[in-house]
């Protein structure tokens, strides 16, 4: 694999090929991909805000001039970071998933800006904000309880978007399993393999130029966040880009990375998903899970917090349960294992 840097902006893949990168790749700091030829253009995913998203934009015009405008906008899932700025595109053809696109309408960006004005109020009461949810916990209002234990953690991993004025964009043209386009001469196979990460996660491929963006498939050197499952699935996918012949593979977060990363991750899945059924044989809760569960060999990869998440939803695929947990709850969750692990150093 060529020494690729890890720093923000754009990347030459080279055949009219870039990447955007954003660094450290953690919560809502994705990556997004440009593919140009003959004149069109090609943007895979859009970012989490409205600022973000201009700078990207703005960087594209002096990487490549023909880009402007884009044509065609490819949101390889419905997480915000990869959505919420389709508006600043919005004359262009927006293309996902059929599962992908109707789920964009689960959670909106007011809905987001709504959080983050309450995480900033309880984290300004300090204190007073965690005697607060232990009184709603003790009168039985779980959810507001829950949102005031999440609140710290939901204010640092999100405090530095602002989800203000975003106005949720949806495709304007959706796919089931395969869908295959061009950009000028340029092959781009649109490849759904969702439910996984999310319930509409697809793979943009470029045979002809052997490059590959995964969307979120591919977390490098972070923990991968298991919202939907089963994680069968997501082995597949990865299962799949191993065998594409590809030479440069663009992650949805982390630096670009070769089949070695793909790697990387489908051996923690596995690994995860082992080490949760044992668990849950076991009869312990998903919390308990979640901190037995030894992630030493995963130590250097960031926001460890996510196995809570990816605990639950394995959780739900062995009992049978449909439903996805609370999103409050779970991030509560994450919070109370994120505190502990900064307290642990």
């Amino acid at each position: 694999m060529a020494n690729w840097t890890y720093e923000k902006g754009w990347y030459d893949i080279g055949q009219g090929t870039h990447a955007w990168l954003q660094p450290d790749g953690s919560w809502g700091w994705n990556n997004a991909g440009l593919i140009a030829d003959g004149g069109e253009a090609l943007l895979v995913d859009t970012l989490f805000d409205l600022a973000q998203t201009r700078l990207m934009l703005k960087a594209m015009q002096k990487v490549i001039p023909a880009a402007q405008p884009v044509k065609t906008v490819v949101n390889t899932h419905a997480n915000g970071d990869h959505c919420w700025g389709n508006q600043l595109v919005a004359g262009a053809e927006i293309i996902a998933s059929e599962k992908g696109a109707l789920e964009m309408a689960d959670f909106k960006p007011e809905m987001m800006a709504k959080l983050m004005k309450v995480a900033r109020v309880l984290v300004a009461m300090g204190k007073g904000g965690e005697v607060l949810g232990r009184a709603f916990g003790a009168l039985g209002v779980t959810k507001f309880a829950a949102l005031c234990e999440a609140a710290p953690f939901v204010h640092e991993v999100f405090g530095d978007f602002d989800f203000n004025g975003i106005e949720l964009t949806e495709p304007t043209k959706t796919f089931h399993q395969q869908l295959d386009i061009t950009v000028g001469s340029k092959r781009v196979e649109l490849i759904e393999v969702g439910p996984a990460h999310t319930k509409g996660d697809i793979l943009a491929w470029l045979p002809d130029d052997k490059v590959v963006f995964t969307g979120d498939i591919l977390f490098i050197e972070g923990h991968p966040i298991v919202w939907e499952g089963p994680v069968a699935n997501w082995i597949d996918a990865c299962d799949k880009i191993l065998a594409m012949d590809a030479d440069v593979i663009v992650p949805g977060h982390g630096p670009i990375t070769d089949k070695r990363g793909v790697a990387q991750v489908r051996h923690y899945l596995q690994y995860l998903y082992s080490e949760t059924k044992r668990r849950f044989d076991a009869g312990l809760t998903v919390e308990q899970a979640a901190r037995d569960i030894q992630l030493t060999e995963f130590k250097h990869w960031s926001e460890a917090e996510r196995v809570v998440v990816n605990v639950s939803t394995i959780y739900r695929e062995l009992s049978g349960v449909a439903e996805s947990g609370d999103i409050i709850q779970l991030f509560a969750a994450m919070a109370r294992l994120w505190r502990d692990l900064k307290q642990k150093g």
